[in-house]
């Protein structure tokens, strides 16, 4: 299935250079009419196909609905970035202008790429009756965090007084990953939810005596740290810092465009609690929603910092804006670190859940030094 849907996914080259040499789709009602009915006849086409053998998950008609629409997303960066012509003309003039800033290229090409990969991915696992959900967590976090920051900046930002019919078209991609990630929150987990011995044991050390959890734990407070700064920045604090850093490490906060000043804030407000919560999950046993959060976070940093670093690099960013030469070494690791700390965390919460899972007391566990076949005992026991 995942073949026809990338196969079906490029006939959006053929719907986008049609609209791009027919005139009479380029006004702005008529392309977001056009978009609409575009979508509803990829969902039918879809409902069509696997009607004798329908999806055991709702979800996979959102999966190859957006995958058409990643197509679009990709040819619309490559054509901004000079590499296309021919196909998204008419949409940069009458459709979605700021999707040529910087920030939405950038957003495009996570979308095009990434998002892409990540659908056909989950397609398979849905027809081949594997578990998604982990994957799916990731991609529901990062597609919110993408809308939320996109659609949000549009409105604050410098294209706020001028947005266009089209601009509509991104609800359903602001809504759909809320729906989505209830419904992965929800579905059961593959890994066991209840700890025997080997739980108990990992349980019983303090943090002091676990070095790559009290690593994590640094590194998510110095992430802290990082993000209520950076937030102060954007609220345009009258802290000698803050006016230092803005001026000769990161001026695209400030760009005009919006987008970079939504995210600070976006992580000050949103983000930095949820990091504030991983630091409690490291540090107290049994919190057993660590490796689902951690996962689903890990997906909106990962975006957003692809795009905000990559916008501020960006030659479609305005020369004053881009981080200054003597400071691109500094900001681009901080950038890069900052990105991957969730990611760490996320793979630290799923690859060893013992810690975080709700231990299974067995009479003699107290005290019990954990021993290699103890868990098979545990199940021998439960049987």
């Amino acid at each position: 299935m995942e073949r026809l849907v990338f196969l079906f996914s490029l006939t959006a080259l053929a719907v986008l250079h049609c609209m791009n040499t027919t005139p009479e789709f380029q006004e702005p009602v008529v392309i977001l009419q056009i978009g609409i009915a575009v979508l509803v006849a990829v969902w039918f086409f879809y409902f069509i196909i696997t009607r004798r053998n329908p999806p055991k998950d709702i979800l996979f008609y959102v999966f190859a609905e957006f995958s058409f629409t990643c197509v679009i997303d990709l040819v619309s960066a490559l054509e901004h970035d000079g590499f296309l012509s021919g196909f998204m003309d008419f949409y940069q003039k009458t459709g979605e202008p700021y999707l040529g800033t910087a920030y939405g290229i950038m957003m495009c090409y996570w979308d095009g790429i990434v998002h892409f990969i990540m659908y056909l991915m989950m397609i398979q696992c849905l027809w081949n009756s594997k578990s998604y959900r982990t994957l799916g967590l990731f991609w529901a976090g990062s597609l919110f965090a993408n809308m939320s920051v996109f659609v949000t900046g549009i409105v604050v930002g410098k294209f706020g007084s001028d947005i266009r019919p089209a601009f509509w078209l991104n609800m359903p991609f602001l809504i759909l990953p809320i729906w989505g990630a209830i419904k992965l929150f929800n579905k059961p987990k593959s890994g066991p939810t209840l700890g025997g011995y080997k739980a108990h044991y990992d349980q019983s050390f303090s943090l002091i005596w676990r070095p790559t959890d009290l690593l994590l734990v640094l590194l998510l407070l110095g992430a802290m740290a990082f993000t209520l700064f950076r937030g102060l920045v954007a609220l345009d604090s009258p802290l000698e810092a803050c006016s230092t850093y803005l001026r000769q490490y990161e001026p695209y906060i400030k760009d005009p465009v919006g987008y970079p000043k939504v995210m600070m804030l976006h992580f000050m407000f949103y983000l930095l609690p949820m990091l504030g919560a991983f630091v409690y999950g490291l540090i107290v046993p049994g919190c057993t929603w660590m490796p689902d959060w951690t996962v689903f976070v890990a997906g909106g940093v990962a975006q957003c910092q692809w795009a905000h670093t990559g916008a501020s690099i960006h030659p479609r960013t305005v020369t004053p804006f881009r981080i200054p030469d003597e400071a691109f070494l500094a900001v681009l690791t901080a950038n890069l670190l900052y990105a991957v700390i969730p990611l760490l965390i996320a793979w630290r919460c799923t690859s060893s859940i013992n810690f975080f899972l709700t231990v299974s007391k067995l009479p003699g566990m107290e005290g019990m030094p954990w021993v290699p076949d103890a868990d098979t005992l545990v199940e021998k026991k439960r049987n």
